[in-house]
């Protein structure tokens, strides 16, 4: 019977290609560590210009952010201080705002915001504009060109994640796989060695994004890792504390792998293995739900609606990864080496697997609605495009599941008598040619040994004459020193010594192959459970990314937040300025307008509309046509065709206001010929 075996060479390869591939594809396009909030607001805004100089700065956020004394600084023309580095928490119910105080007697100018904070989600965001007071000037502050959490810390940070939640699932899933499914693979040292490892890699990518913490949500400079200061900082903070408790739960981990591979491997009866087993699982499962809870700590799941159920979704979301994940690495790691796995340890894994991808949809869903939250954002947020590609990754994964689950089935279903019959005459047939090469080489061996004696023996008769009975001894004494002389021939010859080494060597690989390939649905198992892991490894990777990108939810309501219902009350001596995001749907369709109405009061107006690219660059569109209407009066809808100056830029004076009250405010953009969207926003006018 032919065996069918895979080359793992070429298949391993390939997949490999494919995987990297894939994950350079998905990579390419990511931006570093987005945020988890967004800046919804700020008062004064982006490009505005305020006839006297505020007493503040306000930013307001879409979600809760951690502030420092230097999280928001105001810099003038000439790149000075200009905030006296007085943070003002001006919160009030679900509105996160914060604040910082101005220096009095500002002169006229453009002045540069910047700030930098870390989300409630641990992850830093960070952002700079521009307002001008009297009116705008050149200023020598360069807005950065770095967002926070990117560059070189960024990167690192970003492998120390992966391999984290890598090294969890393999430490995870491979105890339950012992404990569950093959006890004996206690004993086994390549699975000691792949759980071990495991508990290794995710301890010390741990320590790794403990020490980057500090210039990941700060300055991004490699040589701050070291700083003591910055480091007590981060212990101090949500995420810190996180990282630290996984630490000494590690340690906790530790203690499990030293049982279950030490006092376990070693029990010999049944019922005190059986006794040390459920405690073993009871322990290990608290310890391995707890360094999940980590991860929903600091994470997603902290954060946004419904927190208290959103947490224990999570861990149970982590632990069904590591169970399945985990599991199937030591699995693949068993089947090739280790072959003696037992079949009824595949099956039982086998159930395991099913369930734990049955926890995986329920837990997946959830978290997918809470994250998306429609199905715009499903289709037309980064978040909801990744969401989409780890779908169907994971539909591909369970399809390869289902594949691997029917070779274990056939691994379960007793063979049939004549095909047993078959296997033992091809077994017979394989020693006795295992045999015959066998006696080959010791014929080999004795005519070497033979020649080599036989020379020494010439040598040894006509070295001397004796009698009779001396002759006799001198006989024997020559058979020894023959038999002697031939051992020490083959070490002197190294040649022939390295030959014969490696034809036992050949000999005994081309034994133990056969013994790993004895039947077609190992073979067949092994391929598919190959192709399962390098699917697994990119699922983790998109897996990854997701947790380092804005969810889709809160990006549309941070667009809805530059579109909402009412503005701030415009006053005598402050410009009506607004930030409309717009998506006509077609080719460079997407962008901003930003519309400024001054001196935002009745009567006559000056109207200036800017359209951008989202990357801030002008966009030149075909046509811009703005209407007003007051409707608590009825009074509108009032055109207004602006003009166009530039690239980019329209504008019309002029404009009358003939009532105060709370206007809306539409604005229709062109962007081709068939393709134009409205967008409209609510503003008082005094």
């Amino acid at each position: 019977m032919t065996t069918t075996a895979p080359r793992l060479g070429t298949a391993l390869a390939r997949l490999l290609i494919l995987a990297a591939a894939l994950l350079g594809t998905l990579l390419a396009g990511a931006a570093p560590a987005s945020a988890h909030a967004a800046l919804t607001g700020s008062d004064p805004k982006d490009g505005a210009v305020v006839a006297t100089a505020p007493k503040e700065v306000n930013l307001t956020f879409s979600e809760q952010v951690a502030m420092s004394a230097d999280s928001i600084r105001v810099l003038d023309p000439a790149g000075r201080r200009a905030d006296t580095g007085e943070i003002l928490n001006l919160c009030s119910g679900s509105i996160v705002r914060y604040g910082v105080a101005l220096r009095a007697g500002l002169p006229d100018g453009t002045y540069t915001v910047a700030w930098q904070t870390v989300s409630a989600d641990s992850h830093p965001i960070s952002g700079a504009f521009t307002f001008s007071i009297g009116a705008p000037s050149t200023t020598s502050v360069a807005l950065p060109d770095r967002t926070a959490g990117g560059g070189l810390v960024g990167t690192l940070y970003g492998i120390a994640r992966y391999v984290s939640y890598a090294g969890f699932a393999v430490l995870v899933g491979g105890g339950a796989f012992v404990l569950a499914c093959w006890p004996r693979g206690a004993s086994v040292r390549p699975v000691q060695q792949t759980v071990v490892r495991g508990w290794l890699t995710l301890t010390g990518a741990t320590l790794v994004m403990l020490l980057l913490r500090n210039p990941y949500t700060g300055s991004g400079e490699l040589s701050d890792a070291f700083d003591l200061a910055g480091l007590k900082a981060v212990l101090e903070t949500k995420t810190g504390a996180a990282l630290t408790s996984r630490l000494l739960l590690l340690g906790a981990a530790a203690l499990f792998v030293a049982v279950l591979f030490g006092a376990y491997a070693r029990r010999t009866d049944p019922k005190e293995k059986k006794d040390l087993a459920f405690g073993l699982g009871v322990g290990g499962t608290v310890v391995a739900a707890g360094i999940a809870g980590t991860w929903a700590l600091a994470e997603h799941a902290s954060t946004g609606i419904q927190p208290g159920i959103a947490m224990p979704v999570d861990i149970l979301h982590l632990l069904a990864v590591a169970a399945w994940l985990g599991g199937l690495t030591v699995l693949l790691v068993s089947l090739y080496k280790a072959p003696s796995v037992d079949r009824s340890a595949i099956e039982r894994f086998s159930k395991v697997a099913f369930g734990s991808v049955a926890v995986l949809a329920a837990t997946g869903l959830y978290q997918s609605w809470r994250q998306v939250g429609s199905w715009s954002a499903l289709t037309g947020t980064r978040y909801g495009q990744l969401l989409l590609v780890k779908i169907g990754l994971m539909c591909v994964l369970i399809g390869i599941a289902w594949i691997s689950r029917r070779w274990t089935q056939r691994l379960a279903d007793p063979k049939p008598a004549e095909e047993s019959e078959q296997t033992e005459t091809e077994d017979r047939e394989t020693e006795e040619a295992e045999e015959a090469e066998g006696a080959r080489e010791t014929e080999e061996a004795r005519e070497t040994e033979e020649a080599q004696g036989t020379e020494e023996a010439d040598k040894a008769e006509g070295a001397g004459e004796a009698d009779s009975e001396a002759a006799d001894s001198t006989g024997a004494t020559g058979t020894a020193e023959t038999t002697e002389a031939a051992g020490s021939a083959e070490t002197a010859d190294p040649e022939r010594a390295a030959q014969l080494a490696r034809q036992r060597a050949a000999v005994a690989t081309a034994r133990r192959k056969r013994e790993r390939d004895a039947d077609p649905e190992r073979a067949g198992l092994r391929r598919s459970v190959l192709t399962e892991a390098a699917v697994a490894v990119v699922l983790l990777a998109v897996t990854t990314v997701l947790t380092s990108t804005e969810p889709g939810r809160t990006e549309e309501e941070a667009g809805r937040g530059g579109t909402a219902a009412s503005g701030p009350a415009a006053v005598p001596d402050r410009p009506v300025d607004i930030r409309l995001p717009f998506d006509t749907g077609g080719v460079e369709g997407k962008g901003v307008v930003r519309l400024s109405l001054d001196p935002g009061r009745t009567g006559a107006n000056a109207l200036h509309i800017f359209v951008e690219r989202p990357n801030g660059k002008p966009l030149d569109v075909p046509e811009i046509k703005v209407a007003l209407t007051l409707e608590a009066k009825d009074v509108g809808p009032l055109p207004v065709a602006p003009d166009r100056i530039q690239t980019g830029h329209w504008s019309a004076s002029g404009v009358q206001i003939p009532m105060p009250g709370e206007w809306r405010i539409q604005v229709t953009v062109r962007t081709s010929e068939i393709d134009q969207t409205t967008i409209e926003k609510n503003v008082k006018i005094g």
